[in-house]
């Protein structure tokens, strides 16, 4: 072997130890914090409190579950965060389809003059005032149409699913497609579509996590509790177990407070994102498909 291909090999191998060593404390660092926080909420107010828990759960408990779901309003908050989230992103898709795919149809006439407008709309806005009010004139306040309709298009999906369709359906399949009598509807059902599996996922978890971390629209929109999603109701949770100014005069039961609020931040964390981090692995296959092929230019 000669001596220039052994010190490239040595190189190579070098290579990989460093990328290996900084991958891993990426990894470290980045892992660390979620599993303290899955830790925390498996341990006792006081551990947590005191600043006892570094990796393992100290003192393993369900206190902070407990104290979470025994408040009949999680599981009312859960549901409709439920609802909002499978009508929402149905919605999401519908309309986003229904956008992307004229647009990406070079037969389409006007569609630069359509996507400049849509554009428009991701570099100006009326503003929040303007935009309740019009919310307010559709009858919407304190319904749940306004957690799903002020949030019905993104355009920036739109953007990147347009861009998916033109590079992914070739247009010699609807040439062929239209000699057979088909009509464009039914090629965007049945053909279009089915084609267009990847995108479909990765545009529908896009749209499944902003409607599951949604609460500002609910702030404002909304005034029945019974309406509110899951984010505003632990937020009323820990809201209600913060330490008042009345209860300091009693150190043991603002100590024992102060501990549950603490214990309760790392529960909410785990009850809000493990729904999240269970669907994720199903969908996870798409994302270098869907993502790369949609960001390329048409």
């Amino acid at each position: 072997m000669k001596p220039s291909i052994m010190k490239e090999a040595r190189a190579d191998r070098w290579f990989s130890l460093m990328n290996y060593a900084v991958l891993s404390i990426i990894l470290i660092v980045v892992l660390y914090p979620l599993i303290f926080v899955v830790s925390a909420s498996f341990s006792s107010s006081t551990a947590v409190l005191s600043g006892r828990v570094w990796l393992w759960p100290v003192e393993p408990t369900l206190e902070g579950y407990r104290a979470v779901f025994k408040n009949a309003m999680v599981v009312k908050g859960f549901l409709n965060t439920m609802f909002y989230t499978v009508a929402g992103t149905g919605i999401n898709l519908v309309f986003s389809v229904m956008a992307a795919y004229p647009l990406s149809r070079k037969d389409f006439r006007g569609r630069n003059g359509f996507m400049l407008l849509f554009v428009f709309t991701m570099m100006f806005s009326g503003g929040l005032i303007p935009s309740y009010l019009l919310v307010k004139d559709l009858g919407m306040i304190d319904t749940v149409w306004a957690m799903l309709l002020p949030a019905a298009l993104s355009v920036w999906n739109v953007i990147i699913m347009r861009t998916y369709f033109q590079t992914t359906i070739p247009d010699e399949l609807l040439e062929a497609s239209q000699l057979d009598g088909c009509s464009d509807l039914r090629f965007l059902l049945r053909i279009v579509l089915p084609l267009s599996g990847p995108i479909l996922a990765v545009i529908s978890l896009f749209y499944a996590v902003g409607h599951w971390n949604q609460y500002f629209n609910a702030m404002i929109y909304l005034k029945r509790a019974e309406l509110y999603p899951l984010q505003l109701v632990l937020r009323d949770i820990l809201v209600q177990n913060e330490v008042n100014i009345d209860m300091l005069g009693d150190a043991k039961t603002a100590a024992a407070r102060q501990g549950l609020r603490e214990l309760l931040k790392y529960s909410l964390i785990v009850v809000t994102s493990f729904p999240l981090l269970v669907v994720y692995p199903f969908v996870q296959k798409f994302f270098v498909k869907g993502v790369m092929i949609g960001s390329l230019k048409g």
